[in-house]
């Protein structure tokens, strides 16, 4: 498949993927800005701000759970390009850099959850 069929732009509050959605692609932000975020009915939460050079998608990319979150465009001209499961699998076994990458995030974003939990747990 042509790299240029793996990027997608978007322009500001265009959603990439919905959370509860499923999906098999992790995405690489190229350029611009990506809110992941947390929808309930009219009020958005922000959880984070991704920009040039960090990744999203990666737990269903995983394991092809329903996503946990929404993506949203935060900036004009925004690109993604995506990584599908058999890709991802491929660059997982051919690149052990991208696995301890991949690996690296999953912990710190665990972490950082951890810590939000325990703070609103007590208080």
């Amino acid at each position: 498949m042509a790299i240029e069929k793996c990027i997608n732009e978007f322009d500001v509050d265009e959603v990439i993927f919905e959370g509860g959605s499923t999906g098999r692609e992790l995405f690489v932000v190229l350029e611009g800005k990506v809110d992941i975020a947390k929808i309930n009915g009219a009020s958005k939460t922000v959880i984070v701000t991704l920009g040039k050079g960090e990744f999203f998608g990666e737990m269903a990319v995983i394991d092809g759970s329903a996503r946990s979150a929404t993506a949203i465009a935060a900036a004009p001209n925004t690109r993604v390009m995506r990584i599908n499961h058999a890709r991802f699998v491929y660059l997982v076994s051919q690149q052990p850099a991208f696995a301890l990458m991949i690996m690296d995030a999953l912990s710190k974003r665990l972490r950082a959850s951890n810590a939000v939990t325990f703070r609103t747990a007590n208080p």
